[in-house]
């Protein structure tokens, strides 16, 4: 086998292992939305709830990157449809979670409410903690060895979810202290503006086709 054939070989792994971790995201993020969405509930914990519908959020973006990967190890860079509509709901869904957020958390600190337990909610965000650290080394890892943006842009978007965990924790670890309802409701608004940004963000790469976003104004993708 001659020196090109095994450069064409390691591109090849190094797109499976990147579809690997794009499929990986999209089932933590399912099996987190779930166990976050069922304590949020159980809990009366706003900020959980939202963390736990933010990852339902990112489900949707994480499958249009998985097939964004697909497309380009196979075709090219040229964004189809697929991605443009999987942006637009990812966009979408992000405002509404906002509002929502928003809103409710003027409820609860106007009628001073206060969660059962954020236990889970510290739980819960110390695994993602551990999980979105290992996620962005892994991903940086792969797209810089492909000199791949796509790749690289997608860790910079694992980034969030990590300061979501921080911020999810950080409102735990609070309210658990200090039995102060209000930081349940900060962490939510704080949850909020993070999802807002990441809905302006998709919506902005649907309408000026970029492969890749997340606060990088310079990631077409050069495969």
């Amino acid at each position: 086998m001659n020196q090109e054939n095994l450069l064409s070989e390691k591109k090849k792994n190094l797109y499976k292992w990147a579809l690997r971790l794009a499929m990986f995201t999209v089932f933590y993020n399912i099996v987190e939305g779930l166990v976050s969405v069922y304590f949020g509930v159980k809990d009366e914990t706003l900020s959980l709830l939202g963390f736990g519908v933010d990852s339902f959020v990112e489900v949707i973006s994480g499958i249009g990157i998985w097939h964004m990967l697909s497309r380009i190890k196979a075709l090219g860079s040229e964004r189809d449809e697929f991605e443009k509509r999987a942006l637009r709901i990812t966009g979408i869904s992000f405002y509404i979670l906002t509002i929502g957020l928003i809103v409710s958390s003027l409820i609860n600190v106007a009628g001073n409410h206060k969660p059962e337990t954020t236990f889970w909610g510290t739980v819960i965000s110390l695994i993602s903690i551990a999980t979105m650290g290992l996620l962005i080394y892994y991903k940086m890892k792969v797209g810089k060895a492909l000199g791949s943006q796509a790749i690289i842009a997608d860790a910079k978007c694992t980034k969030t979810c990590l300061y979501l965990s921080i911020i999810l924790l950080a409102a735990s670890i609070g309210y658990e202290l200090s039995g102060f309802g209000a930081f349940d409701s900060l962490g939510a608004l704080l949850i909020a503006y993070f999802s807002f940004k990441e809905g302006k963000e998709a919506l902005e790469k649907a309408k000026t086709g970029k492969e890749c976003g997340c606060q990088d104004n310079h990631c077409e993708e050069k495969i």
